[in-house]
């Protein structure tokens, strides 16, 4: 959506907290030890607390509240018995609606001991974000971000997913346009005007630039088995630095 009135990005800043918040207080109980159904559980209360619903229940009928991937799950895992071990690389990602309003917000926990290259990867997937987010302004090319997302990924040693982009976001979970994160010809036509909500969201990879699709229908596994890690914010194009609605204040 693009924003027209204080109210909707008033709105907008409410259930990006609210998802902020749910996803700062699962990765803080990210630990040896603890199920990814519990953890799904921890986020499900604090959204429940803060009146919000879950998107990925209320859009898809996603059987869990938050979507917990490990390793070479990029996106979509299940929560439930799986229990994390030391040395995993955990993916949250949190959305929600309030008030007929989206957020979402993700981001990639390795769990001690962390391997080299697994800081490496969640390492450049912060830097792709960052120069992401420096030319996600008004009057830029959508392929600008793409461009920042590859360059960087590809400076790393890194792949990047093809079929897992960032999005509009707002009145729905899912708009378009689509904001790929590599360059595409096609992204050069779309000009960022200022108000459009949008994801920002790297998913990286130790090898792979494909996924797969796991037997419960759900989650999607590199092709490779390779690592993958992923950071997302919901954010808002202006005429300057974007405005991250999903930041802890």
């Amino acid at each position: 959506m693009v924003i027209q009135s204080d109210k909707e990005l008033q709105a907008l800043k409410r259930i990006g907290q609210i998802v902020a918040i749910t996803l700062a207080e699962m990765r803080e109980q990210v630990k040896p030890g603890i199920t990814t159904g519990e953890l799904d559980a921890i986020g499900a209360r604090i959204l429940a607390q803060h009146g919000s619903v879950s998107a990925p229940i209320a859009v898809y009928d996603f059987p869990g509240a938050t979507c917990i991937s490990l390793n070479n799950e990029a996106a979509h895992g299940i929560p439930g018995s799986r229990v994390i071990e030391p040395g995993d690389l955990v993916n949250i990602d949190v959305s929600a609606a309030l008030d007929g309003y989206f957020a979402d917000t993700a981001a990639s926990i390795p769990v001690p001991p962390v391997s080299d290259l697994k800081q490496r990867l969640c390492d450049c997937a912060l830097e792709a974000q960052q120069n992401a987010f420096a030319v996600a302004r008004a009057g830029n090319k959508l392929s600008d971000i793409g461009r920042a997302v590859e360059m960087t990924a590809t400076r790393c040693g890194f792949s990047v997913i093809r079929e897992l982009p960032g999005h509009a976001i707002g009145r729905t979970l899912h708009e378009k346009p689509t904001v790929l994160n590599f360059y595409h010809p096609t992204s050069d036509r779309y000009v960022l005007p200022k108000g459009l909500v949008i994801t920002i969201e790297p998913f990286l990879t130790t090898g792979a630039r494909h996924i797969k699709e796991a037997k419960d229908g759900w989650t999607l596994l590199t092709t490779d088995n390779s690592l993958a890690a992923q950071y997302e914010h919901t954010i808002v194009i202006t005429e300057g630095k974007p405005l991250i609605l999903t930041a802890c204040e």
